[in-house]
């Protein structure tokens, strides 16, 4: 995500109890800003004429005209990213190069994945310069201790799943947070992080030693399961 400006959304749907839930989760991320909120195409059209928007959630079906033939009659959209109880109006949407679609009621981690999927913290953050010409940390996300707390991607040693939640390693101390490994999994940067277990994410630059079944970070071994071996020692042999 952005560290500068705050990301300007734009929520459009029929439905308030959808819009409230979305709004809620803008609300929640110091990053993002609601600019408006529209119940039609019409009202969103307008929106776009006046304001700069950078991410707009779109329901797909609503009254007059859908979301999908709304976003072919812009010229330059802002990156949208799809909202539906409907699973089947995927297809045209990312034939539509939508960022992502959400399905409703919309988890607050999917809907996390997909902010974080349209401004890629290995990305665009990680390649920006400062002042100084020095790199920008990237960053993502967590709701821990029913907050949103930024956790520096170059802080995160290991992640450990636990059924529901996992816990992340960093060298001020552990973070825990209800959140699914696969998902966490999906937002770092593949050049960064690897799976090396069922219930174990790697920060490849935090790994002091391995061998075919052992990972060390820290003074802590991480098991390889023979299920990710092969691909973790090609990316292992890489760095």
């Amino acid at each position: 995500m952005h560290d500068s400006k705050p990301i300007k959304c734009l929520l459009v749907d029929d439905e308030p109890p959808a819009r409230e839930i979305l709004r809620r989760y803008i609300d929640d991320i110091a990053t993002m800003e609601l600019a408006a909120e529209c119940s039609n195409a019409l009202q969103a059209f307008t929106v776009l004429q006046k304001e700069t928007i950078d991410l707009m959630f779109l329901d797909i079906r609503m009254p007059r005209m859908n979301g999908n033939d709304f976003l072919k009659s812009i010229k330059h959209p802002p990156k949208v990213i799809f909202t539906t109880a409907y699973p089947e109006y995927a297809l045209e949407g990312y034939e539509l190069d939508v960022v992502d679609y959400l399905l409703k009621p919309v988890p607050f981690d999917r809907f996390l994945k997909a902010v974080n999927k349209a401004f890629p913290t290995g990305a665009a953050p990680d390649e920006k310069m400062d002042l100084a010409g020095k790199k920008k940390q990237a960053f993502v996300y967590f709701r821990i201790d029913r907050k949103m707390k930024k956790v520096m991607l170059d802080d995160i040693m290991y992640i450990e799943s636990m059924k529901d939640y996992i816990k992340l390693f960093t060298p001020g101390g552990t973070l825990i947070t209800k959140q699914s490994i696969s998902s966490v999994e999906e937002m770092l940067p593949v050049k960064e992080f690897a799976r090396v277990h069922r219930s174990y994410i790697v920060s490849l630059n935090n790994i002091k030693s391995f061998t075919a079944e052992v990972i060390e970070i820290g003074n802590t071994n991480i098991p390889i399961s023979k299920l990710y071996r092969s691909d973790v020692m090609k990316i292992l042999q890489q760095v």
